[in-house]
């Protein structure tokens, strides 16, 4: 990974302050080909700079076939997402005392929205890739919009609860979905995003940026960007490793009103020193690698096991699910 570069003048505008003035972060992409990912002077802000891809065509259609080799899921994909899903339940789970209208954007395979709609919520999800999406209809009887969540249709301040996990990140202007998520949100509502931590050092300093993510945000940066459209942090969490993000936002008013002011003092200097001083000797020093490797040695076991004699995603869902449907279901009433 390069060191910072001078500072330099970006195709891309930044999304949170509009700043063009910009530093190299890195030139290459995880899988080993050209990415120039820039840092914005102004306000720390990271992105890819020119776009890797058509996003539209890339989503649509070559995403899923990237990086999961299939188009749709396979058995241990529904298990290991199954795993995933309790665990942001887990997360989100004292929202969901009662019965709420929920919105899961970037649904996937499905397996989020269908435990929180067998556990009694109302649940609509938002999914580009057809195979995916289409899956998840047909497994779990679920209503998703496919398509784009900027193309997707709902009334104003429909949803209690909507969740974007992993796909801010993705979007070509984070600011504008965060601004049309807020559109969707009751007065009391909440949203639920979680994207990756750009200081994160738990994986390998190489395989911090890549084609599918076209931004790339810290605490402060997102922070300063939901509030920059009217989104107010109630809390936050970090993931034990590092290496997410996951921000709870309120649409509720500011107490004062001032100009706005996008910049962050100090936060190009932070992003810049971690990311320079993360090498694979210092993480190497860690017990990181080491434990991921084995928890990924077991997962395979498990995964096989567990799948072994899988009828159907829904099926193997229905049981991994099944504790949270004995104590959790808030009814349908």
């Amino acid at each position: 990974m390069a060191a910072n570069q001078p500072v330099n003048v970006c195709s891309v505008p930044c999304n949170l302050c509009g700043g063009t003035q910009v530093s190299t972060l890195s030139n290459k992409s995880r899988s080993g080909k050209p990415l120039r990912t820039v840092i914005c002077q102004a306000c720390g802000l990271v992105w890819s700079d020119p776009r890797p891809h058509d996003a539209r065509q890339f989503y649509e259609e070559e995403y899923r076939l990237s990086y999961k080799h299939t188009y749709s899921p396979k058995p241990k994909h529904v298990l290991r997402a199954g795993h995933v899903a309790l665990s942001r339940f887990e997360k989100i789970e004292p929202l969901l005392s009662s019965r709420k209208a929920v919105l899961d954007v970037g649904t996937g395979g499905g397996e989020f929205a269908y435990l929180l709609q067998s556990l009694g919520h109302g649940v609509s999800g938002i999914e580009p890739n057809r195979g995916y999406a289409d899956y998840s209809i047909q497994e779990y009887g679920l209503t998703v919009q496919v398509g784009f969540v900027q193309d997707a249709v709902f009334p104003p301040e429909s949803f209690d609860v909507v969740t974007i996990w992993h796909v801010l990140e993705h979007t070509e202007d984070p600011g504008f979905i965060l601004a049309l998520l807020r559109s969707w949100l009751k007065p009391n509502g909440t949203l639920v995003v979680e994207v990756p931590n750009v200081e994160a050092t738990c994986q390998a300093p190489s395989s911090t940026f890549h084609e599918a993510h076209l931004y790339n945000f810290n605490v402060v940066s997102l922070r300063r960007l939901a509030k920059k459209h009217g989104l107010f942090e109630t809390k936050h969490l970090i993931s034990r490793d590092g290496g997410n993000i996951t921000m709870f936002l309120s649409r509720m008013e500011p107490l004062f009103q001032d100009r706005y002011a996008a910049t962050i003092s100090g936060n190009c200097e932070w992003i810049s020193r971690i990311v320079r001083q993360h090498s694979n000797v210092r993480r190497h020093l860690t017990p990181m690698p080491y434990l991921r490797a084995w928890q990924r040695l077991c997962r395979s076991f498990k995964e096989r096991r567990e799948t072994a004699d899988a009828k159907s995603g829904k099926a193997l869902l229905d049981t991994l699910y099944s504790p949270q449907f004995r104590s959790h279901s808030v009814g349908r009433g």
